[in-house]
């Protein structure tokens, strides 16, 4: 589960790093996933979600991540949420890795 500090500082524009559990055969091992976080949802509650992209080999990719779920193991801050404007940042998938690190200040 994440800590209850972690899960106020996801928001919109901050960079995380998600480790996942995954389970191959009877072995478990761990995977990070680091993005920016570009849109939560439905607040704290049992339900809540988080998204996360990056671009990996020149493909946008996007996680959607349950709050409440065994399979993160934890979640790392990279960097906090720089002051944005929008609660969802759905605009920054139009835009290349240059000007999202210009608008939201941030190295990817």
């Amino acid at each position: 589960m994440i800590d209850a500090e972690i899960i106020k500082k996801i928001k919109p524009g901050a960079k995380v790093r998600v480790w996942e559990r995954i389970k191959e055969g009877d072995k478990e091992r761990r995977s990070a996933f680091e993005g920016i976080v570009i849109a939560r949802k439905h607040g704290v509650q049992a339900g809540a979600t988080f998204t996360v992209r990056s671009v990996l080999q020149e493909v946008g990719v996007e996680k959607v991540y349950p709050l409440q779920t065994p399979i993160i193991a934890k979640v790392e801050i990279v960097s906090p949420a720089k002051k944005v404007r929008r609660a969802k940042l759905y605009y920054l998938r139009d835009l290349s890795n240059k000007k999202v690190r210009e608008k939201l200040k941030v190295s990817l």
